[in-house]
């Protein structure tokens, strides 16, 4: 399918895997005509292998991004909504990519797989590469999937995952994660997503919600690890801030934490074997300014690496 781009076509990655990459080195009016010929292709390439990087081809505002997304995508970009990271909206249906601090690394998760809800495509823009690190990392999620041992596979797929949030200074407000500072509207979401909440005292909110473990995928009913606990966990934080959260909080309250769908605690053994699958199944490139990365949001988990200097990746999603 592949050959009938017209550039440099290869891929690009690392000894744990490679992503398909199409180099064309536009400007102006011929990026716009490459875009106007190759959408089609662009998201057949897309469906068929998961993942895809264009390289070379600047695209001037969030406007415009919004776009090009939407018209690759076959669908109107979707708002961020249950939010999990701080970001902010731009014009075109685009974000920001997450906006924690530059020296630290997020975890290979897929997009809102801490919901019963989540985009099939998300879009990454790179506007301004970062001086040093700063990547955006993926990974196969079927191949996550087979690299976890059946025992746990089968534990996690059965008893699903219940993921408990307390909204407080220490982590997203509710007033941010849902976009409104009206209860009503909150409690109208939770309705409508199966999202069972309580206001405690202070105006602050809890909510819990049983969530996949596992899915299959649309397309191929390929079995794929789709979920954030080792995100969401505990064990996900420095041993430092753990111990400072827990020094607080008692467990009940924490900003975020998972457990198995019963509500019992899931064992660390469990998340530090997933960590290693994604581990043995990262591809990492570097950034360079004007490249375009599209991916199933189902078939491949994308995180980001610790960087330096100014960085500017644009998001939208689908």
């Amino acid at each position: 399918m592949m050959e009938n781009y017209a550039g440099s076509l290869g891929k690009i990655g690392n000894q744990c895997g490679q992503i398909p990459c199409i180099k064309v080195n536009l400007t102006g009016e011929k990026a716009n005509d490459w875009l106007n010929e190759n959408y089609s292709r662009v998201f057949a390439t897309l469906q068929e292998e998961g993942a895809l990087l264009i390289r070379g081809l600047p695209i001037p505002g969030s406007k415009k991004l919004g776009r090009v997304l939407s018209q690759i995508f076959q669908k109107s970009l979707a708002d961020y909504e249950y939010r999990s990271t701080p970001r902010t909206k731009m014009r075109g249906q685009v974000y920001t990519s997450s906006e924690y601090h530059p020296g630290e690394t997020i975890p290979l998760h897929n997009e809102n797989s801490y919901a019963t809800s989540w985009p099939e495509y998300i879009g990454f823009y790179c506007a301004q590469a970062a001086e040093a690190g700063g990547a955006t990392p993926i990974a196969d999620s079927g191949k996550v999937y087979s690299a976890i041992s059946e025992s746990t596979r089968r534990e996690f797929e059965q008893r699903k995952l219940l993921y408990v949030r307390n909204y407080s200074g220490a982590d997203l407000p509710w007033q941010e994660v849902f976009q409104t500072r009206d209860r009503k509207e909150v409690e109208d979401y939770c309705q409508n997503h199966s999202i069972d909440w309580e206001w405690l005292e202070n105006e602050s909110l809890r909510t819990k919600q049983v969530c996949q473990a596992v899915i299959e995928h649309r397309g191929t009913d390929e079995k794929i690890w789709f979920n954030q606990a080792h995100l969401f966990h505990i064990s996900n934080l420095s041993e430092d801030v753990r111990k400072s959260l827990l020094s607080i909080y008692d467990e009940d309250v924490l900003p975020r934490n998972v457990y198995f769908g019963d509500g019992e605690k899931i064992p660390t053994q469990y998340l530090n074997e997933i960590r290693r699958a994604y581990d043995e199944n990262t591809i990492v490139f570097n950034w360079q300014e004007h490249d375009l990365m599209l991916l199933d949001n189902m078939r491949y988990a994308h995180g980001r690496q610790p960087f330096s200097g100014k960085r500017s990746v644009l998001v939208g999603m689908a």
